[in-house]
């Protein structure tokens, strides 16, 4: 992996864990989220029409990728619901690399040496660490299922969206579809169960889900990118330092607690993202 698309994939890491900060920040997580879905569907729009048109063949990946991404929403919003940003975070994004390391050394053609491998499982231990407080700090243990869900739903679309970039031949437009295919899938979902009142009717709440919209796109076009030039797992792994970012903003944003276990599992994320790079 370059410098540059290892930097790029942490900024990536920042603004994913933005726009879920702000969802955190809507009054209805889920009302939040639909603001920011139906935002999606211009976006996407807007891209395609000044991309190159995709290969037809990853139109079945895109189909899959947006209904993926509506497990992954679905999820999310109700594990924030009943937890903060520092501990629904983590376990929601925690397991996802271990799981696309183990099915891409299977199902992939990608090389990743056991120097990378060592390195994911480090990451991947700190962020168990940092959701650790769901079991010692008294909090609301509902919310386990719900970003396990999540977690499942992320390390199913981060395979899906790897090789459909790579079908598709042009991975700015194939993410552009998926916005589209994203957007339109959870809209009409959550309007199907919840009705028209799960629609936010203030200003406030329309800012914020567009805000997070465009940090969301900009998150995801990155490390679909950066998928096409290194291999999928470190890059799913890599993205996972959004992790630290998250905390730092539950922290000095939210004025949830740092406490030593935080701060130690921060450390160990830390150096699983070094052993990567050195």
């Amino acid at each position: 992996m370059s410098l540059g698309v290892f930097l790029a994939v942490l900024g990536a890491a920042f603004l994913h864990a933005l726009w879920n900060a702000l969802i955190k920040l809507g009054t209805s997580k889920v009302g939040t989220m639909v603001i920011l879905s139906v935002v999606e569907v211009p976006i996407g729009l807007i891209v395609v029409a000044v991309s190159p048109p995709i290969d037809p063949a990853a139109i079945p990946w895109v189909i899959a990728a947006g209904c993926t991404h509506f497990a992954y929403k679905f999820f999310l919003t109700y594990a924030y619901d009943r937890g903060d940003l520092s501990r629904v975070y983590p376990i929601a994004r925690g397991a996802a690399p271990m799981v696309v390391a183990l099915v891409g050394a299977v199902a992939l053609s990608d090389a990743v040496s056991a120097k990378q491998y060592a390195a994911i499982l480090v990451l991947g231990l700190g962020i168990l660490m940092m959701a650790r407080g769901v079991f010692s700090s008294g909090e609301d243990r509902r919310l386990l299922p719900f970003a396990l869900g999540s977690a499942a739903a992320t390390a199913t679309y981060t395979l899906i969206d790897g090789m459909g970039a790579r079908v598709s031949g042009a991975p700015a437009a194939y993410v552009a579809w998926v916005f589209v295919a994203d957007g339109l899938i959870f809209t009409l979902g959550m309007l199907a169960l919840r009705g028209w009142s799960v629609l936010p009717r203030d200003a406030r709440a329309w800012g914020l889900g567009s805000v997070a919209s465009l940090a969301s796109y900009g998150a995801y076009a990155v490390s679909i990118w950066a998928m096409t030039l290194a291999p999928i797992a470190v890059v799913a792994a890599l993205r996972e330092t959004s992790i630290l970012f998250a905390v730092l903003i539950g922290w000095l944003a939210f004025g949830e607690r740092m406490d030593k276990g935080k701060a130690i599992a921060a450390i160990v994320i830390v150096a699983g993202v070094l052993m990567m790079r050195l």
